[in-house]
C-alpha cells in the first residue's frame, strides 16, 4: 500500500498587493521576488523529493501555461494540472484534488500548499513534514505553525494545547486575524503561532472531515472531478458542475469545526510576501536598511526598498525614508512603506478607471512561448 505525499499546491489569485510586478494575469508565484526560482517554483521543488510524489497543481484557465512552463524550466515534466473554470476559494480546490487523487492512489497522504510562499530551509521544512506523516496517517489533520517573531496582525494565529515546540502538538483553536493588543499577548505567550495554510492529511481523513462539516460540496465537485477531460496534457474540472459550488475557505469549511487538528510547529524562517514590506525583509539590506534590486542607485536613504525590473531603466533614489519605490516598463508605484498594505485598494481604483496595467501584465505567455506588447 502506497504511502506517498502527493504535493497539491494551489496557483490561484491574483496578488494585487505587490503591484505592479503582480498582476492578475501573471500573480507573484510566478514572479522572482527572492532568490533564483519564482515563489512558484521554490514551492514545487521544497516539496519534492524521497517519498514525495509529483506534484499536483490546481491553477485557472489563464495561468495554465505559465504553470507549464515555469515546470518545465525546473524539470518537472510529469506534474497533475487540474484547471478550476472559476475560482472558488481553496475548499473546493483541496476537495476536487482529493477525489482526483482517491481514483489514483486513495491511500497516499496529500501536502497542501500555496504556491506563493517563502521558506529558505527546504531541509528543515521536509523534516516537519516527515515528523506529521504519522499522525496524518493515523487520522489527523496536520496544519504547519510558524514561530512568531513579530504582533503580527495580518495573519490567523494558532493556539497550542502546551508550549511544545516540537513534534506534533495538539491544537487548541483557530484565532483569527488579531489586533495589535491581542498579537502582542499572542507573541508573549509562547503557545501561539502563525497560521501558515500549509496542510497534511490522508485522503480519507479530508474526505470524513468534508463529510461531516461541508457535505453541501461534495457531490458537485465529485462530479466535477468525475466529467473533468484531459485538455493538451491538463485536467479541466467540468464547467457545469462547478458552477454549483459556493466558494469558501479550507479553514472555515472544514478545519475550523474539526477537532482531529494538530499541530506541527516549524521554527524556520518563514513568508508569505504579503505585501513590499515582506519584500522589503526578505531581500538584503545594507547598514541604511535600504534593499536594492536591479539597476539601482540608492543616495543618503534608510528603510527603503527600489526595485527596477527592466534592464534598459536606471532607478534613483535620494533622501528617500521607509519608502517603497517599484519600477517597471509601463508602471511605477512610489509608495508609504507603512502604507504597503493599501496598495490592493490601487489597483481596485485603476481598475475602476479602465487602466490596462491595473491587471495586464506586458508580457502575454502562449503554449509555443510568450510575446510582449512594446506599444
Amino acid at each position: 500500500m502506497s504511502r506517498l505525499v502527493y504535493p497539491v499546491i494551489l496557483c490561484g489569485g491574483s496578488g494585487t498587493r505587490l503591484w505592479p510586478l503582480s498582476r492578475k494575469s501573471y500573480p507573484k508565484q510566478f514572479v522572482q521576488l527572492v532568490g533564483e526560482q519564482s515563489l512558484f517554483q521554490s514551492t514545487v521543488l521544497r516539496l519534492s523529493g524521497e517519498g514525495h510524489a509529483p506534484p499536483i497543481v490546481v491553477t485557472s484557465n489563464d495561468l495554465r501555461f505559465i504553470v507549464v512552463e515555469q515546470l518545465d524550466q525546473i524539470g518537472i515534466q510529469n506534474a497533475t494540472v487540474l484547471i478550476e473554470p472559476n475560482g472558488r476559494n481553496t475548499a473546493p480546490a483541496i476537495l476536487a484534488a482529493a477525489y482526483w487523487l482517491q481514483q489514483h492512489d486513495p491511500s497516499a497522504l496529500m501536502l497542501v500548499s500555496p504556491s506563493d510562499h517563502v521558506v529558505p530551509d527546504s531541509d528543515a521544512f521536509k523534516a516537519s513534514v516527515k515528523l506529521g506523516c504519522e499522525a496524518a496517517l493515523n487520522g489527523q489533520l496536520i496544519t504547519f505553525g510558524i514561530k512568531p517573531d513579530r504582533a503580527e496582525t495580518g495573519y490567523g494565529w494558532l493556539e497550542l494545547d502546551s508550549g511544545e515546540l516540537t513534534g506534533v502538538v495538539s491544537l487548541s483553536k483557530f484565532v483569527e486575524k488579531p489586533d495589535k493588543a491581542d498579537a502582542e499577548l499572542m507573541l508573549a505567550s509562547g503557545r501561539h503561532f502563525w497560521n501558515a495554510g500549509i496542510f497534511l492529511f490522508s485522503i480519507e481523513a479530508i474526505m470524513q472531515s468534508f463529510t461531516e462539516h461541508a457535505s453541501i460540496m461534495m457531490e458537485p465537485v465529485s462530479k466535477a472531478v468525475k466529467l473533468a477531460k484531459p485538455d493538451l496534457g491538463f485536467i479541466r474540472l467540468d464547467t457545469d458542475a462547478w458552477s454549483n459550488i459556493n466558494g469558501e475557505s479550507i479553514d472555515y469549511a472544514v478545519m475550523e469545526k474539526a477537532s482531529n487538528i494538530s499541530v506541527v510547529p516549524f521554527t524556520g524562517s518563514w513568508s508569505d510576501l504579503g505585501g513590499w514590506d515582506a519584500v522589503w525583509r526578505e531581500t538584503s539590506q545594507d547598514e541604511q536598511g535600504v534593499a536594492v534590486t536591479g539597476n539601482v542607485t540608492s543616495m543618503d536613504c534608510e528603510n527603503t526598498l527600489l526595485r527596477s525590473e527592466d534592464s534598459s531603466l536606471q532607478l534613483v533614489g535620494l533622501g528617500l525614508k521607509n519608502t517603497v519605490v517599484v519600477a517597471m516598463p509601463d508602471a511605477v508605484l512610489v509608495a508609504d512603506a507603512d502604507r504597503v498594505q493599501e496598495v490592493k485598494h490601487v489597483v481596485s481604483a485603476l481598475s475602476e478607471k479602465n487602466v490596462k496595467q491595473a491587471v495586464v501584465f506586458p508580457r502575454d505567455h502562449r503554449p509555443w512561448g510568450w510575446f510582449e506588447t512594446l506599444a
